[in-house]
């Protein structure tokens, strides 16, 4: 889908680089909410090479920026999903940039806890695999 738009130029461009581009989304949930994307095809965080995602993070920091200048935003909310148990819905990475202002009238932030329970304690099992390059 995203491939698509950049492939014949059938966004609403925001930025359009050769590393990653900026466009508006078809449904935003705010004035400004830009969707932020590698160039090249990267279903999810997972596949993407560092470089690819240094330059579409570096596009969703300056995205965030002209938010606060352009639009007075006082805040942005930054999300992702990626995989299969994340509800991601469009295998190609993407961030939703959304400005945000107070009392604008929409939380972004999940409202419950996972009911996922996991044995041993989890930093500790992240910090190993940090360590052994997992």
């Amino acid at each position: 889908m995203f491939c698509r738009l950049i492939r014949d130029d059938a966004a609403s461009w925001v930025a359009r680089g050769s590393d990653a581009c900026a466009f508006t989304p078809l449904d935003p949930l705010a004035p400004g909410h830009t969707l932020v994307v590698p160039a090249l095809h990267f279903p999810d965080v997972f596949t993407t090479p560092p470089e690819a995602l240094a330059a579409t993070m570096t596009l969703v920091q300056r995205v965030a920026e002209a938010m606060r200048s352009a639009l007075d935003a006082t805040g942005v909310n930054i999300l992702n999903a990626s995989g299969s148990g994340s509800e991601q819905s469009v295998p190609h990475l993407h961030f939703h940039v959304v400005p945000r202002w107070a009392d604008d009238g929409i939380s972004t932030w999940p409202t419950g806890r996972s009911l996922r329970h996991l044995t041993g304690d989890p930093a500790a099992r992240l910090a190993d695999a940090l360590i052994s390059g997992q």
